[in-house]
């Protein structure tokens, strides 16, 4: 898949996630000194697996690592993003009083 067609793709999720949200408190792979305001959703690159054919790369599916991040622990945006067409819920922790809800897309 070209650059810019990836890049595409990011931008359509990050999109989804701020529509999710209600808000732009969407970040992607964001440094660790950004302040940040919640509820909120952090999300990052986790894997491309590429599929191969005729001695190349055919296709590759691009994996992403999302945490959507509350200071309370009920929050529809939970159910919003599991029921995207690609998203699977990993886990759900606790910390520094924040409630975080992992997610995996692709």
């Amino acid at each position: 898949m070209p650059e810019n067609d990836t890049r595409d793709r990011r931008l359509e999720l990050q999109d989804i996630f701020c529509d999710i949200l209600g808000s732009d408190n969407v970040h992607f792979q964001p440094p660790n000194n950004i302040k940040m305001n919640y509820p909120a959703i952090v999300y990052k690159l986790a894997d491309i697996k590429p599929n191969y054919a005729d001695d190349g790369v055919y296709l590759s599916h691009t994996r992403y690592m999302a945490t959507f991040i509350a200071k309370e622990p009920d929050n529809d945006v939970v159910y919003k993003i599991v029921n995207l067409p690609t998203a699977r819920f990993v886990r759900h922790y606790v910390d520094d009083n924040l409630y975080h809800y992992v997610y995996e897309l692709y």
